[in-house]
């Protein structure tokens, strides 16, 4: 299949990805926590559905900052019980992790943090009393993506980071094709390789009006295919998993 050529993307935006999502000289890498400076790339709520039923929501910000680049998302929703999740990507400016932190607050209380030790990551789980805190490595390079459960806002950020390695500086007349990248799944400890490829201009219904969006294929090992959709500015504004009757939307 040949991949058509992406949507002009905003000039602005176009900066800010390639800014905060490809790969820089190793002297910008890890700093201190605090980032000097920040600069709003994307907010807003998505919303999920399943079965023609709104189940629950995902609010999230992303920002770019000088040390690292924040995806924050907060998840809420009843999926059999009440479930309120938190969540905290960073990454460096050579698109390495440099801290994320996962909490449910609700039906449990649990907490995750995955970090760089040496060349490698390392994750700690903190569960609800009684059971004992537990600390897992993992073999991957510091550039692996983290896309853990029911946070939508880390499939845009793989979706830009895939954007990025496929076609460097030229996003306006790149032609992206298939690509794999690993990522990490630490609510379920659970590393993989997901497959990503560019399916080109769609016209699709959204909110009440037609819009020429652009399609990713995205392929999960042993799991249902997901696609997204982005619009204009490569900002995720929907998600289809056919098989599992769920869309994804962004409100």
């Amino acid at each position: 299949m040949t991949a058509g050529k992406i949507p002009l993307l905003h000039t602005t935006m176009a900066g800010l990805l390639l800014a905060a999502l490809t790969w820089a000289p190793a002297a910008m890498a890890r700093k201190n926590r605090n980032p000097d400076t920040s600069q709003a790339v994307d907010s807003g709520t998505f919303v999920v559905v399943v079965k023609s039923q709104r189940v629950a929501t995902e609010t999230f910000h992303i920002a770019q900052g000088t040390a690292f680049s924040t995806a924050s998302s907060e998840f809420k929703g009843e999926i059999g019980e009440k479930v309120l999740q938190k969540a905290e990507l960073q990454i460096t400016p050579a698109g390495e992790l440099h801290h994320y932190e996962w909490r449910e607050l609700s039906p449990r209380k649990e907490q995750i943090t995955v970090e760089p030790s040496e060349q490698n990551l390392v994750e700690h789980i903190v569960p609800e009393p009684p059971e004992r805190p537990v600390t897992q490595g993992y073999l991957l390079p510091l550039t692996t993506m983290v896309l853990d459960d029911y946070f939508f806002s880390q499939r845009e950020v793989l979706a830009w980071r895939y954007l990025a390695q496929s076609c460097g500086g030229d996003l306006k007349q790149c032609r992206p094709g298939v690509l794999q990248l690993g990522v990490l799944v630490p609510r379920r400890r659970l590393p993989l390789v997901v497959t990503i490829e560019n399916a080109g201009p769609e016209k699709v219904k959204l909110n009440g009006s037609e819009q020429d969006l652009n399609r990713l294929n995205l392929k999960i090992p042993d799991e249902a295919d997901w696609v997204l959709y982005l619009d204009v500015n490569f900002k995720l504004v929907r998600i289809l998993i056919p098989a599992e009757d769920t869309e994804i939307v962004r409100e």
